[in-house]
């Protein structure tokens, strides 16, 4: 590090400096003067990348992609006053979804809070509890026992956002003036201990973190192991923490106790590998949707991973089997809000599984489930599954083209390897039903923490951007109206991506609710249509823009595959009228409860 002109400029580097020493690679910068030390230093630092944003809501749900796509930090560095605000919708996803965020909010400093200063507000403990950390930071100082101090903090910092839970933490930075490089006599002396202005020797982090994994002790392992010594059980993975559980840990113990695996589409584990060696489920919201026929047995024993399933009919299902359910959350926090799970073990879930599937009918002597009933048990849903693509397939020999369809085409269609990001509302849950199991190199995305429909465009330009994989997003009309400022990272951030837009002219979701029997007040207070004309984003961002009718499967097929072949970035919208295609996911429940009872 070069002598710094002033305390501000030291400052600044040094969290500059520390965050690279963490590994951080990458940050996200919106303009403005109180946030200049950082930005410079930033913008300065040879190993790190700044990606630039002119809206701090859409510069933050970009970080969050970029983290929930590698489960590293990037972070994000904002002036005061209302910039710090905007950060928080992407705050409450992350804090939800457990995704790692530093937030360095620039702020006034102490002297000017509470006076009326212009763009001075309280900036203390803005987010609430949504982070797992946060510090006021202490105005800069050339002095030696200070910059140890923010060092550290840095440090602690990316290291709680990465940690378990990972999540929020935010640095409040105040900064006095001149916020510029200016030469200022006598700021930073030249006898400053080396340990303090340039950190450790060979760019190691001042603080150096080693986390551990929970894990229960053998005997725990063994009581464990003797629940799950039983014929019916399943495995149920929801949307995953990144960066997921093991899909071969989750493989073993599904083959060491012949237990299904009900893989939500954001789990991680409904695409890849895991579904060529073991029995990976995905219709599961199609065939539960009407209600398990009478002569069903219950399960007995249920271990769960992940979030909440995307999924209310497993949610329900599962709170009224009377199973014994596990939860296992390796923060042991408790994600099951149906209050039916028995147990709740504290334990990383990828090393849980290795370890159970050794004790499950192996070597741990509570001997073998996998006898005739067990294998009943698994032939009954795998053919429950099958009934349930019978009838999907059934709907588009018929010609139907609905929204679900979009969604099956997509991850049919998607080259590999590829990122999937699928928005709230109708997406996320069309993708839940009608994307099924494939062994393909494919990750899907979603922001279900908090489940809003805010920055669904940036984050998944962030997941983008943190892969060399092709990006589709496939959004909502309503979602894609309110992000559309978010395109602008297409050209600011180099990112390239097939943008599916399903245009149904409003809040197609609440369809699904007992509110759309009630008419006035549905259309205008609830579904809303806008009829807007989304083509003039093309222009508006430089990207290609095309649109087909919601009954031309075909050629939505044709436009996704050249725009997965091709450079750039693709809008492809499809015209759809959202109260038909719940009318068709309701015949496809129909036509698989028939099946289910023939």
């Amino acid at each position: 590090m070069t002598a710094a002109p002033n305390r501000n400029t030291l400052w600044g580097r040094a969290v500059a400096d520390e965050l690279a020493a963490t590994g951080v690679d990458a940050v996200c910068v919106t303009p403005g003067s109180r946030s200049t030390p950082l930005t410079v230093a930033l913008a300065e630092h040879p190993d790190v990348h700044v990606f630039s944003h002119l809206d701090e809501r859409a510069s933050a749900f970009f970080a969050l992609g970029r983290a929930r796509r590698t489960g590293e930090v990037t972070p994000l560095v904002c002036t005061s006053g209302t910039a710090a605000a905007n950060f928080h919708p992407a705050v409450m996803e992350a804090a939800q979804s457990r995704v790692p965020m530093l937030l360095l909010t620039a702020d006034r400093p102490p002297e000017l809070r509470d006076s009326g200063a212009n763009q001075t507000v309280d900036q203390e403990k803005l987010y609430g509890d949504a982070v797992r950390w946060y510090k006021d930071l202490p105005e800069p100082a050339a002095d030696d026992r200070k910059l140890r101090s923010l060092r550290t903090d840095l440090a602690r910092g990316v290291s709680t956002a990465e940690g378990t839970p990972a999540g929020p933490v935010h640095l409040n930075v105040p900064f006095c003036k001149p916020l510029e490089p200016v030469a200022v006599d006598g700021d930073v002396p030249d006898d400053l201990p080396e340990l303090a202005a340039q950190g450790r020797e060979g760019g190691r982090p001042f603080v150096s973190t080693t986390a551990g994994h929970p894990m229960p002790d053998d005997r725990d392992l063994q009581r464990i192991a003797s629940v799950l010594d039983a014929e019916r059980g399943l495995i149920v993975a929801g949307p995953a923490d990144p960066p997921g559980p093991d899909p071969q840990a989750v493989t073993a113990l599904a083959h060491a106790t012949g237990f299904p695996v009900l893989a939500d589409p954001l789990s991680g584990l409904r695409f890849g590998s895991a579904v060529r060696v073991a029995p990976v489920l995905g219709g599961y919201d199609g065939f539960l949707a009407g209600g398990v026929p009478e002569d069903w047995p219950d399960p007995e024993v249920v271990v769960r991973f992940g979030a909440s399933p995307t999924s209310k009919p497993l949610r329900k299902y599962l709170a009224g089997s009377g199973a014994r359910q596990l939860l296992v959350d390796p923060a042991g926090g408790w994600r099951e809000a149906e209050f039916a799970a028995t147990d709740l073990v504290v334990a990383d879930p990828s090393r849980l599984c290795g370890a159970l599937s050794r004790q499950v009918g192996g070597g741990g002597g509570v001997g073998s489930a996998l006898d005739s009933d067990s294998t009943a048990w698994r032939e009954r849903w795998e053919a429950a599954e099958a009934a349930h693509w019978d009838a999907v397939e059934a709907t588009a020999d018929g010609g139907r083209f609905f929204e679900g369809r979009v969604l099956a085409d997509v991850t049919e269609l998607a080259p590999e390897p590829s990122t999937v990001f699928v928005s709230n509302s109708m997406p996320v849950r069309d993708a839940d039903r009608f994307a099924a199991p494939a062994a393909k190199g494919l990750t899907m995305l979603g922001n279900r923490g908090a489940s809003g429909i805010d920055g669904i465009v940036s984050t998944a330009l962030g997941a983008g951007s943190a892969t060399t994989d092709e990006l589709t997003l496939v959004t909502g009309d309503l979602a894609y109206y309110h992000d559309m400022n978010g395109l602008l990272a297409l050209e600011r951030c180099d990112v390239g991506a097939t943008v599916v837009l399903i245009n149904n002219d409003g809040g197609g979701i609440f369809h699904m609710l007992p509110i759309e029997a009630f008419d006035p007040p549905f259309t205008s207070q609830f579904k809303t249509p806008h009829d807007l004309d989304f083509e003039p984003t093309g222009e508006l961002y430089d990207l290609s823009f095309a649109r087909v009718d919601g009954d031309d499967r075909e050629g939505f097929r044709e436009l996704y595959r050249e725009s997965a072949a091709s450079d750039g970035t693709d809008v492809i919208e499809v015209a759809s009228d959202a109260e038909a295609s719940h009318r068709v996911r309701e015949e496809i429940a129909e036509r698989t409860a028939e099946r289910l009872t023939d």
